[in-house]
């Protein structure tokens, strides 16, 4: 399922250990996020790599020729 582009309550339950009407609220205030940013989103889904990018850092940071980890800004 983790090819899909978007992930549901269930799956944000599941993942993060919450109730599904939480999962239901972080997926708003994450679809709140992108509809400021320009985006277009999906009821009651969210992107998965800005679910991944939000509660885990995916993509948000970069390795630096010295071998030290640097934070990136989003964009």
């Amino acid at each position: 399922m983790e090819d899909r582009m978007f992930i549901t309550a269930d799956e944000i339950a599941e993942n993060l250990g919450i109730s599904k009407p939480f999962a239901y609220k972080l997926i708003k205030q994450m679809n709140e996020q992108l509809i400021l940013r320009g985006y277009m989103t999906v009821s009651g889904r969210v992107g998965r790599r800005y679910y991944e990018e939000k509660f885990y850092g995916a993509g948000s940071r970069k390795e630096k020729t010295d071998g030290r980890v640097q934070r990136q800004e989003s964009r």
